[in-house]
């Protein structure tokens, strides 16, 4: 999260204890996962316990599989590790490529994680 007066990341510097009264001071270390909503914790969980299993997310949100997918890509954009480029397309596959495509970048319409503008000039670089 970033400082709404300069921009700055903001840091985490105080913890208290609700129960006693006791309060920390200094500079804790930063927590990736304590920034997601619990939709987004939701769906890590439920990645995480099908053991990757995609399929298993899409069945347990009730979308589908190329809205999981989607879903699952902001995550982990929101959490930095986005940086892994997709394995190169194959050759003798490309209109199936340009589908999924086509359909991850409509459920991210859908899911309202991606304006129809962004979503028009994505649509328009597609083969």
């Amino acid at each position: 999260m970033d400082c709404p007066v300069c921009g700055d990341e903001l840091v985490t510097s105080r913890l208290g204890c609700p129960g006693c009264g006791t309060e920390l001071s200094g500079r804790f270390a930063r927590c990736d996962f304590c920034a997601l909503d619990a939709k987004e914790l939701e769906l890590l969980q439920v990645f995480l316990s099908s053991r990757g299993n995609l399929r298993e997310v899409e069945k347990h949100l009730g979308v589908s599989y190329p809205t999981a997918r989607a879903r699952f890509t902001d995550l982990l954009v929101k959490l930095g590790l986005a940086g892994a480029e997709a394995p190169a397309p194959d050759a003798a596959t490309p209109g199936a490529i340009a589908l999924d495509a086509r359909a991850q970048v409509l459920a991210q319409v859908s899911a309202g994680t991606l304006s129809p503008e962004r979503a028009a000039a994505l649509l328009a670089e597609l083969p």
